[in-house]
């Protein structure tokens, strides 16, 4: 089972062009098991107010048509979430990346992102790469 964080939902929703061809089918093959926490419809919308992002709509109609789309099942970010997430080591300054890897923990859900930084630390093995998780698949 597989947490994407916000770059992959927003790469999903424009036709993929950054995933790869492997990491694609390794996320097809996933089908059923793809989660999404609730701060990427935070992220996305705040990207969409300063100007980052446009949405073809208002975020409260993009997001979970989005997640419909591409069967996404959304993850709420609790408070057992939030607290496990201010004891996380800083990975850097993002909030949100340390949300993403509390919930991936909380769920023990694979995080697939293109942070390398958040790649780097491999946390309790929460976290991965495209590349990872096309190897893994493959093996």
């Amino acid at each position: 089972m597989i947490l994407l964080d916000t770059c992959v939902v927003l790469w999903l929703s424009s036709s993929a062009a950054q995933i790869s061809r492997p990491a694609a089918a390794a996320l097809r093959a996933q089908s059923g098991n793809l989660f999404v926490s609730s701060i990427s419809a935070f992220e996305i919308g705040q990207k969409a107010n300063l100007g980052k992002l446009t949405l073809p709509q208002s975020i409260s109609t993009w997001f979970p048509a989005v997640l419909a789309q591409h069967g996404l099942h959304e993850l709420p970010v609790t408070g057992a979430i939030a607290a496990q997430a201010t004891l996380l080591p800083t990975l850097h300054r993002d909030p949100f990346d340390r949300l993403f890897v509390a919930t991936a923990q909380a769920h023990a859900l694979i995080l697939v992102t293109p942070d390398l930084r958040m790649r780097r630390s491999r946390r309790k093995e929460a976290l991965t790469s495209f590349s990872s998780l096309v190897a893994a698949r493959a093996a």
